[in-house]
């Protein structure tokens, strides 16, 4: 478990190091603009927030960090998860976007370099790497066994051909009832608000249980490994109730999204682990329907069971809250 967990974040280190050696040109965006993210005036459905563009993808000289927190950022940039960030609180409730130009023939570690070498500039970010003792999930099969449907999305439509069309810029389509639709492999999810808060529908399809294990993570804002043996991928749907003065993503309530609107998260996050022992959230359904917990075992027939494991954090030595100027 322990090269599992601390695998990531000990790459990362390695490669800035790679990447800093005396004599290579720093790796910069040709340009970068920074800025306060602010929500849509008057709410509405489909709010996006999180990463579009770069290497890899169909618009690869632009990348776009849309609404992100600070956490999020740092975890982007340096090939780790949220919770695996340590910092002060603020890092969770101050949200930028972020439009920067990439060099042409940038490789996707080329540009999360140039990520951490941008918030070492306009914040004057300083940090260093720490293994420590933390709290984790493991994700097991429930005695009443899973509750899985194999995929029905073919191989090839996980990723589009090289030489057919890129897939359609911009969120996913929506149903009748206002939630994602996905016609590829992918995992996305969809916050509403409601009168007794938030609630989240997350569908996937194609996934592996590996995949789904890094989602659930990013929800209870700790490592959540995969223990059920079960191989092959899976469409599901998950549908929870996020724990009072909690929002998507573990993030606290004041950061989420606007009332009467919605929400769609397309990727990881949360605050960082403590050192204490796991609880469980309180699985009081109410109104508000089931937490994140109950909803995994009830309608996925799996469970997430308390562990402790060596976890490599990533310690935020000094950040300032405002970055400089453009």
């Amino acid at each position: 478990m322990r090269r599992a967990i601390t695998a990531a974040g000990l790459f990362t280190l390695a490669s800035t190091l790679a990447f800093g050696q005396a004599g290579e040109a720093k790796l910069e965006f040709e340009v970068a603009s920074i800025k306060p993210w602010a929500p849509p005036s008057g709410g509405g459905r489909g709010v996006m927030l999180g990463m579009r563009g770069g290497p890899g993808s169909p618009d690869p000289g632009q990348i776009h960090y849309s609404g992100l927190p600070l956490k999020f950022l740092l975890a982007n940039a340096y090939d780790v998860r949220p919770y695996q960030v340590n910092g002060p609180a603020w890092l969770d409730m101050e949200r930028f976007d972020i439009l920067a130009k990439v060099p042409p023939g940038a490789t996707k570690e080329q540009a999360r370099v140039m990520l951490q070498n941008l918030l070492a500039d306009r914040f004057g970010l300083k940090l260093h790497h720490e293994s420590k003792e933390s709290s984790v999930y493991e994700m097991v099969v429930d005695k009443n066994g899973p509750k899985l449907k194999p995929t029905t999305v073919p191989d090839e439509a996980a990723a589009p051909k090289p030489d057919g069309p890129p897939p359609a810029p911009g969120p996913p389509k929506l149903d009748k009832n206002g939630f994602p639709q996905l016609d590829r492999a992918g995992l996305i999810m969809m916050v509403n608000m409601g009168p007794n808060g938030p609630r989240s529908r997350m569908v996937a399809k194609g996934q592996t249980l590996d995949q789904l294990a890094t989602a659930l993570g990013n929800q209870v804002n700790r490592p959540v490994v995969n223990k059920t043996g079960l191989p092959g991928k899976y469409d599901f749907t998950l549908e929870f109730a996020f724990e009072p003065g909690s929002g998507p993503m573990g993030l606290p309530m004041p950061v989420g999204p606007p009332p009467g609107g919605g929400l769609t998260v397309a990727g990881p996050g949360g605050p960082g682990p403590d050192a204490g022992p796991v609880k469980a959230p309180l699985d009081t359904q109410g109104d508000s329907g089931p937490t994140l917990f109950t909803a995994t075992q009830e309608q996925l027939g799996l469970k997430l069971e308390a562990r402790k494991a060596p976890l490599d954090l990533l310690v935020i030595d000094h950040m300032e809250k405002t970055p400089t100027e453009n």
